[in-house]
């Protein structure tokens, strides 16, 4: 069962979401927020696997409240839920460490695609947001890729990044690689860390924006 946490100031919304999540089988809601602050106050008690998380709410907004969970709860698996499509937007939240990014209008289906998928996989862009996120990263001016000490993206890591980046699971990516699923999830935490990003959304939205791999 994926423990949910929702973090939105209007009170209507959240019921409404948690009437929907409620009948998912996979998922259980383990509590409300209703802005920033009041979440993490309930996350020093008792952290969930996945947060829904608004943009747009009094006290501390869905931007604060990333950047101040993210480095205390890094495995959180944290899918901004708004209304806004802006593409820089997304591109930046997902750099903060958001996991995927859906808009408040998105069928049930999706979210429930979208929770499992950030709890299981780590990430998860619909097909709509990737196309308007990419295609905006895409108008970028080419550059290399900032990677620290300057070391290099092995020959193998750039077929595991080529893979992640065409959303192939970690099982996926073994079975065609023939590797071993811990040695293609050993390839992902170096590029993790190569790239200095946060989780594989980030992972993902990096490789793109500095031209590591072409699209």
């Amino acid at each position: 069962m994926i423990q949910v946490a929702i973090c939105d100031d209007h009170k209507l919304f959240r019921e409404g979401i948690r009437f929907l999540l409620e009948q998912m089988s996979t998922i259980h809601v383990l509590y409300e927020a209703g802005n920033g602050q009041e979440l993490l106050e309930k996350l020093e008690n008792e952290q969930p696997n996945v947060l829904l998380l608004d943009l747009e709410m009094p006290d501390m907004d869905g931007v604060e409240t990333l950047k101040r969970i993210r480095p205390q709860y890094p495995d959180l698996g944290v899918i901004i839920l708004t209304t806004h499509s802006d593409t820089k937007m997304v591109a930046y939240l997902m750099e903060l460490g958001a996991n995927s990014y859906l808009l408040k209008d998105a069928e049930p289906e999706t979210l429930q695609r979208g929770i499992e998928s950030v709890y299981h996989e780590g990430y998860y862009f619909t097909r709509e947001v990737s196309k308007a996120m990419l295609g905006g990263l895409k108008g970028n001016t080419r550059k290399k890729p900032t990677l620290k000490n300057n070391v290099t993206i092995s020959e193998r890591e750039m077929e595991v990044l080529e893979l992640i980046c065409q959303e192939y699971t970690a099982k996926e990516i073994a079975d065609k690689l023939f590797i071993s699923s811990r040695t293609a999830e050993g390839h992902r935490r170096s590029l993790i860390e190569k790239l200095g990003v946060k989780n594989t959304a980030g992972l993902i939205v990096k490789a793109i924006k500095e031209g590591v791999i072409e699209i």
